[in-house]
Formats: C-alpha cells, structure tokens, sequence
C-alpha cells in the first residue's frame, strides 16, 4: 500500500518508516517543512508538504492522492499550548478523515492515547484537560465515520529499543511502551482486515505482537 502518514516527521513517524518499507509499503511522510526532505528520504519515505493546522481538508486530500490508507499520528507536543491540542491533535485528525472519505481512501489507523474515554480529573491542569479532550473526540468522530477504522490508544511513551513483547486489550492497566512497538503495532494492524472497526490500548508486555493481535480479535 501507499500510506498517507500526518505527522510524517514525529517521533513515532520515524519508527514507522523504515517498518513500512521493509513491509513492501510506500510511506508517505506529510509534513510541513522541506527541511525535512532528506532524513525522511532516507528512511525511505515520499516526502508530501502539509500545514496540518493552517491547511484545509481540500488540502489534505490533494496531499493524499494516490494514497491507499492514512496513518495519523500527529499531536501539538508537549508544548503547554492548550490552543494547539485543539487545532492539531482534534482538527488534523477532522481534516484527515474528511479527506480520506473524499479522495475514496477506507484504511485509516490513528494513534490515540490511553483513557482518553476517562473523566479529566477536576485537578487536572488546562493543557492537559484540552489534550485528553482532543484526543476523545478525534476518536469519536473516527469511530463514527464509515471508514475502515482502527483506533490505538498507547500508554506513555518512551525512546527505548523495541521489545517486540505487548499487551493489547480493550482496557489495560495505566503503563508505558517504546515508540519503535507501537509503529510496529501499526505495520501489523494496517493490512489486517480483522482489525477494522477495533479500539485498544496498547502497553509493553510480554506477549509477541502477532499473537497479541490475534488474541484481541479472537483468533485462537
């Protein structure tokens, strides 16, 4: 497949590339910058130009064209800014689903984030409140699309090397996993049809992630 990846130059994006190649797959990292260009290339992506916040869903579609499925794994970054959570994390993620549907695309996997369903407790700060909110009904407006969705929601996120070793379930207790498993968790799920229309967390564990997929769609 030809994969539309929003947030092509995050740090999951850059776990995801080389995975996607190796899978017989073209990436193709959307970012806002040509600066990027080169380091993308040589993971082996297509590079497309995307302003995420400042283009329309007209644009993302022209950005999509030829593409077979959509990655969106784009997010504000911890960057205090309540107002980006809002217009990156909810309305990049509106935008991409709304041109997925234009340009005929029905493969479309996003990174979510854990409990994002949860209440916000009443101490929680602004930012945050604003992220867990974004995140919530980015999910929502995806589950409620015709696409062929699924949804990942990873615990905290690490740099560390990969395990290959998750736990994948529709709720898990609160924990953490390396960025390099959870694009290796979206290698696996984009081509499988078994996980169209599915929701997980996702956390390090101790199960390969085959045989975790497997599991959560009920494959003995």
């Amino acid at each position: 497949m030809r994969i539309a990846i929003v947030g092509g130059h995050g740090k999951i994006a850059l776990q995801l590339h080389p995975l996607l190649v190796a899978a017989g797959h073209t990436p193709v990292a959307l970012v806002r910058s040509e600066d990027y260009r080169s380091e993308l290339e040589q993971f082996g992506a297509e590079v497309g130009l995307l302003d995420i916040e400042r283009q329309s869903a007209a644009d993302f579609a022209t950005a999509f064209d030829g593409c077979e499925a959509v990655v969106f794994t784009a997010g504000g970054g911890p960057d205090g800014n309540k107002e980006r959570k809002r217009t990156v994390d909810l309305e990049g993620s509106l935008k991409s689903i709304d041109a997925a549907r234009s340009s005929g695309i029905r493969r479309f996997v996003q990174v979510s984030a854990y409990g994002a369903d949860d209440p916000v407790a009443d101490d929680a700060g602004d930012v945050w409140r604003a992220y867990v909110e974004a995140k919530r009904d980015a999910d929502a407006a995806l589950r409620d699309s015709e696409l062929d969705w699924t949804v990942l929601r990873p615990g905290g996120l690490t740099d560390g090397a990969g395990t290959g070793l998750i736990g994948l379930a529709d709720r898990l207790p609160r924990g953490q996993i390396p960025r390099a498993d959870v694009a290796a968790v979206i290698t696996a799920v984009l081509p499988n049809a078994a996980t169209v229309g599915r929701q997980w967390e996702l956390m390090s564990g101790d199960v390969p992630i085959s045989d975790a997929i497997a599991a959560a769609v009920g494959i003995a």
